[in-house]
């Protein structure tokens, strides 16, 4: 067998998931110590110190992929110091077979300290999920707050079954009030944020990315309104609409659509699952959207909570009831409001948008004016304001509303005429 050969084969136990042995060292010892494995493998004469150092990466990873092993050790403290005893007395073991191999010591430092860092984390998380629940407890019921595998699990990846790794809390809100402290109070503790709808999406965007990680499962939110004919900003006539929580199924709003003699545009394949907060954030079509257009098209407004737990509402002005890219000027409101649902005056913006193929122009209505733009970074969108670069994905949807409103007081603060490009 070559030694290209060998380098495929899995040599850590317990793993039946999709990472490599290579991914697998990585991630526990870095990339220096899978080179040095790489190194010291041709070394090896009967491979027993190498068994044992794998058996050590397994039994950690078993435990890091399986939320329920983590359950049953994060409760029970005695068989948590059982198995780590066991982990130091491998590397005990490697430790009296290296014969003084440097190469091989420094990889037991490294792993050494990986084991402490496994040992650590149980009370640390122990720790990081009471504060989790004091936070949370003045908000929202204790039972919509769930740390159990069955939630974790089910939350940790969406159609695309990509798994790469468990969400720390799965909430889940019984309305849309409870939203924004839910929201503020999870970054106040440290937690990135996902909201997830039906979790239909094959984009991978509900997937969680890291370990300290809130879900927050958007389908208690499920509120329906009735088909009302009101008369939009800007448009003459009156126009059929209906009021959705972010939680309800887009086959509900079909139905009622077609109850009342309308057609609702929006049918992704996944409609008797997915939820219209997911549409939105989406910007989900389907066969209909080539006569009426995408979600995008359909909404006449939507809102969003902030980062800093307040919300944002986001009015389209002077409708076409089309495509919007069949419109050569779009213009939007957007409103903030404070986190007990005031309007903050001095937040209140709106800005008109113009299609010239993929390039929008962009103005602020109190003079504050956004023009063509050159090329970007994004990951640098905001430090580089003051020399006239933001970012926007295309086409405009909840995301690019959310990186222009979070732009917004530091564009007051500059006073620049500032560049924007589509992606």
């Amino acid at each position: 067998m070559s030694n290209q050969q060998s380098h495929r084969i899995r040599e850590i136990p317990y793993n039946y998931t999709s990472f490599s042995d290579r991914e697998i060292v990585i991630r526990f010892l870095g990339e220096a110590m899978w080179q040095l494995i790489t190194e010291l493998r041709g070394s090896r004469r009967t491979g027993r110190s190498a068994r044992m150092l794998f058996e050590v990466l397994g039994d950690m990873w078993v435990v890091v992929r399986n939320p329920y092993l983590q359950d049953d050790l994060q409760a029970d403290q005695g068989r948590r110091s059982a198995l780590i005893g066991a982990l130091k007395h491998r590397l005990d073991q490697f430790e009296g077979r290296a014969n003084g191999n440097l190469k091989a010591l420094q990889l037991l430092r490294a792993a050494r300290a990986s084991v402490e860092a496994f040992a650590a984390c149980f009370e640390t998380n122990n720790q990081l999920r009471q504060k989790v629940c004091r936070a949370l407890a003045p908000i929202t019921r204790d039972d919509n707050v769930d740390f159990g595998g069955l939630a974790r699990v089910s939350h940790s990846t969406d159609a695309t079954d990509w798994r790469v790794e468990m969400p720390f809390v799965v909430i889940s809100p019984d309305s849309e009030e409870e939203v924004a402290p839910i929201v503020k109070a999870c970054i106040d503790c440290g937690l990135s944020l996902i909201p997830r709808g039906g979790g239909t999406g094959y984009t991978g965007s509900a997937v969680p990315l890291d370990t300290r990680c809130a879900v927050i499962n958007t389908e208690k939110l499920e509120q329906l309104g009735a088909v009302e004919y009101v008369r939009l900003p800007g448009v003459a006539q009156q126009v059929p609409t209906v009021r959705a929580g972010a939680g309800v199924v887009t086959r509900r709003v079909s139905d009622l659509a077609a109850a009342h003699g309308l057609v609702f545009a929006v049918d992704p394949t996944s409609q008797d699952a997915s939820t219209i907060g997911g549409n939105i954030a989406m910007n989900a079509g389907g066969k209909k959207a080539v006569l009426w257009g995408t979600t995008l098209d359909n909404l006449a407004s939507w809102r969003m909570v902030t980062a800093d737990g307040c919300w944002l509402e986001v009015e389209r002005l002077n409708h076409n009831l089309g495509k919007i890219h069949d419109q050569a000027e779009v213009s939007f409101r957007i409103t903030r409001y404070r986190a007990d649902g005031s309007i903050a005056p001095a937040l209140a913006k709106s800005w008109d948008i113009s299609a010239d193929g993929l390039v929008y122009t962009f103005h602020l209505h109190d003079g504050v004016k956004f023009h063509d733009g050159a090329d970007f970074n994004a990951d640098h969108a905001k430090t580089n304001v003051n020399g006239g670069a933001i970012a926007m994905g295309h086409p405009l949807g909840a995301t690019g509303a959310i990186i222009l409103s979070t732009l917004l007081d530091e564009l007051e603060r500059t006073g620049k005429e500032v560049g924007l490009a589509t992606l």
